[in-house]
């Protein structure tokens, strides 16, 4: 049984974390895809006078641009930039008492 030090844990529960983000985000939106597809087609078949499928594709599509930008960093900096920010005080609290 291997043991990790403190860092290589907290690396390691750092990347998890990650991958469970990106999987969460590539999973939402292959459904988009295909229920958007499968959507497209309905309308096409049923009604293709009015395109109904674009108000579900716009809503989801919003919700998809939303998770992604969470995903892919925007405002990902200032997170990390904070958590070592608040790991660091509370260590100077520590050393002090």
């Amino acid at each position: 049984m291997e043991t990790f030090t403190n860092k290589e844990e907290l690396a390691y529960q750092k990347a998890t974390r990650r991958v469970k983000e990106l999987k969460g985000f590539y999973g939402n939106l292959t459904s988009y895809c295909l229920v958007i597809s499968f959507l497209a087609v309905l309308n096409l078949i049923t009604s293709p006078e009015y395109l109904w499928f674009l108000w579900p594709m716009l809503g989801w599509g919003i919700g998809i641009a939303a998770h992604a930008a969470n995903t892919f960093g925007i405002g990902r900096d200032w997170e990390e930039k904070k958590i070592r920010e608040l790991m660091e005080e509370e260590r100077r609290n520590t050393k002090t008492l």
